[in-house]
Formats: structure tokens, C-alpha cells, sequence
């Protein structure tokens, strides 16, 4: 097939090298402009800009895709299809209906649950025992468009948002190289989402990731997952302590009593945080500006007596939005 690519993560990565592998012709890959970053501020490539590049492919990074400009240099390029997979930009209708099989996209979970931006990051936070990768043919709504395959992967106790995010990718990858060829053969009947089911992933805020002692630990514990590595989970030491922000990387479930946020110190040696049911073990811990240590470690150069009582934050809302 002709196609395009427009995606801009590390999440978009493999599948433009997978469609690339498979021998479709890649007549123009689209992604985010740089953008400064780093103490120089020095403008960087996104991941999906630097591939192209080394694959020798046309590289546009429009600003916006809303101009009569941008749509008629996008239909001339008399496309198959599109892939979508993480871009950053909203499709106008222009582009929706340039390509002869539309524009298909690669999303991050098993539709129609968890629409829009952060599915990975609410799977995990809610305990699902399992996600996927969803390829659909988009229309103008937030990832409502038909279904045409979709695949499942287990989500275990010990996955983070970055490892289910990278087994993802890489199944989409997949994914994406046996949906074309399926588009192409005729064999694939796009099924239209069902209204049951739906949910909508919203998008992730970094005061989010602060961890309110009242909640039960396995929520906690789930928050600390779904969160690594970005935005973080954190909690706030009492100010007779510091007053520090310490991040929470790595955490377990224990046996806890007492009041909710209440420290005590386990036989080996980590400290355990009574919640609003059960305790949250710390397991590796960051002070600011500081490496990250097992807790046990920590403790031993900042001391925390057991039976500090750490703060709870205060109530933190959601945003909200009609699925």
C-alpha cells in the first residue's frame, strides 16, 4: 500500500518500522515540530522523527492541520491508507477522508473501554486483569470509530505503565502490518463499537500521583504502577521531618494498623504505611535531587521514627467527561 504515518512517541516506534519491514511504500511520515528540552533547551526530534530520518523517509511536522495548505498537500499524495498511532494532533475531516481506506489507528487498549488519552496508565490504576491493542478506522470522535482487529495481553501484579506500554507497542506493531494486509485481501468487516462497555481514559496530572493515606493500599499500590515512570507517585513528610516530597518507585501491600498515614518499620527493615485499608510497603524511595534507594537504605540515612504520622494530601479531583 501507499500510505502515510503520523505519530510521534516511542509508543508510534515499532509500528513504523514494522510497516516499513513489511514494504509498504511510506509516502510521507507526519509528527510533532521539535521542541526545546534539556538545561540547553536545545530543540529535539521526536522518536518517530529520528526513525524516519534513518529510514530515509519525508519528514512533515506541521504546526497545525487545519488549513486549506496543509489538507490539499495531504489528498495530493493520493494515498491507500493512514496510520495513526500517538500524533498529538486532533484529524480534521480533510484528512479522515483522503485516504481511499480512511485513516486507521492504533489504540492502546481493548475498545471500548478506555477512550482517550492515558489507557495504559487507567488500566493498571483500576485492576483490570488484562488490556490490548485496538485497530479502528477513525471517524471525528475520541476513538469511536469502527473496530477492525484487536488483540489481548494479561496485565500481571508487576507490571508498570512502561513495560505494559512497551509490550503494547511492539503488539501493535503486529497488529497494524496484518490490518492492512487484511484491508487489502478484503478480510476484515469493521465492527461498530457497542454503547456497554464504554469508558474514557482521562488525561493524567501530575497532582494525580500524590498518594492520599486514606485510600485502600491496593489502590496505592496500583497508583505507584500505573504512574512509573511518568507523572510519579509522591507523599509529603511532616514538617517537623523536612516538609520533603519523596517519590514512591517501587511499593507492595503489608499487614498495617493505626491511623491512616501512620510509619511503622517491618522486620526487614522497610517502612510500612498504615492506610485507609491495609499498608503500603515502600519499596524504593527518592528524595529530591537525590539517586533512588531501596527503602531500607533510605531510612538508614534519613531517619524516620516509627509512628510519624505522614500528612494527607488534600482531595484531589478528576476531571470529568462524558464517555
Amino acid at each position: 500500500m501507499k500510505i502515510a504515518f503520523l505519530g510521534t512517541s516511542a509508543f508510534a516506534v515499532p509500528a513504523l518500522k514494522a510497516l516499513a519491514e513489511a514494504g509498504h511504500d511510506v509516502a510521507a511520515v507526519y509528527t510533532r515540530a521539535p521542541k526545546p528540552a534539556g538545561r540547553g533547551q536545545q530543540e529535539r526530534r521526536t522518536p518517530v522523527h529520528e526513525l524516519a530520518l534513518s529510514l530515509g523517509l519525508s519528514v512533515h511536522s506541521p504546526r497545525g492541520l487545519r488549513t486549506d495548505e496543509e489538507a490539499q498537500a495531504f489528498k495530493v499524495l493520493d494515498l491507500d491508507a493512514a496510520v495513526v498511532v500517538s500524533y498529538g494532533h486532533i484529524l480534521p475531516k480533510s484528512f479522515l477522508d483522503a485516504p481511499v481506506l480512511g485513516c486507521i489507528n492504533i489504540h492502546g487498549s481493548l475498545l471500548p473501554r478506555w477512550r482517550g488519552a492515558a489507557p495504559i496508565h487507567r488500566a493498571i490504576l483500576a485492576g483490570d486483569g488484562e488490556t490490548g491493542v485496538t485497530t479502528m478506522r477513525m471517524d471525528e470522535g475520541l476513538d469511536t470509530g469502527p473496530m477492525l482487529l484487536a488483540e489481548s495481553t494479561p496485565i500481571s501484579s508487576a507490571d508498570t505503565a512502561e513495560t505494559v506500554h512497551d509490550r503494547l507497542a511492539e503488539l501493535g506493531a503486529r497488529l497494524i502490518v496484518s490490518t492492512l494486509d487484511g484491508l487489502m485481501r478484503n478480510t476484515i468487516d469493521p465492527v461498530v463499537q457497542p454503547d456497554e462497555g464504554v469508558t474514557y481514559a482521562h488525561k493524567l496530572g501530575k497532582e494525580e500521583g500524590v498518594l492520599d493515606w486514606r485510600r485502600p493500599a491496593a489502590e496505592l499500590e496500583r497508583k505507584v504502577r500505573a504512574f512509573h515512570p511518568w507523572p510519579g507517585t509522591s507523599f509529603e513528610l511532616p514538617k517537623e521531618s523536612g516538609g520533603e516530597r519523596i517519590k514512591v518507585l517501587a511499593a507492595g501491600l503489608a499487614l498495617a494498623g493505626g491511623a491512616p498515614g501512620t510509619l511503622t518499620i517491618g522486620r526487614d527493615g522497610f517502612p510500612v504505611v498504615a492506610c485507609g485499608i491495609g499498608g503500603l510497603k515502600l519499596l524504593q524511595l527518592q528524595r529530591p535531587g537525590r539517586s533512588a534507594q531501596p527503602a531500607d537504605a533510605f531510612l538508614r540515612g534519613f531517619a524516620l521514627a516509627a509512628g510519624t504520622v505522614l500528612p494527607v494530601p488534600a482531595v484531589v479531583s478528576l476531571p470529568t467527561r462524558p464517555a
